[in-house]
């Protein structure tokens, strides 16, 4: 099983960004090993002879052709019913939060 060291555990700290006081260091060694624990444990199971799962609740996306409609208006057309155009663009007050 692998075992972390404090420094391990000091050094996933700053490539993380977080502070870990004394205690929580020791904390997470301890939690950190007994994951990686489980993945080696993982990684140890034959699965030589299966198939790759990538779905599992058998749903598939409904997709629907993608048609061009016509209804019969251009831009000219709608440009011509809004209050402000600037540049062949609809002109609005500026919106900033």
């Amino acid at each position: 099983m692998t075992k972390l060291s404090r420094e391990d555990v000091l050094k996933l700290a700053v490539l993380a960004r977080i502070s870990l006081s004394d205690d929580e260091v020791d904390s997470f060694a301890t939690e950190l090993s007994a994951i990686l624990g489980y993945v080696e444990q993982l990684s140890s199971v034959d699965v030589s002879g299966l198939e790759p799962t990538n779905q599992v609740t058998g749903l598939t996306n409904v997709m629907r052709k993608d048609e061009v409609i016509d209804y019969g208006y251009t831009a000219e057309k709608l440009l011509q019913i809004v209050p402000k155009v600037e540049k062949n663009m609809l002109r609005v007050k500026r919106m900033i939060g």
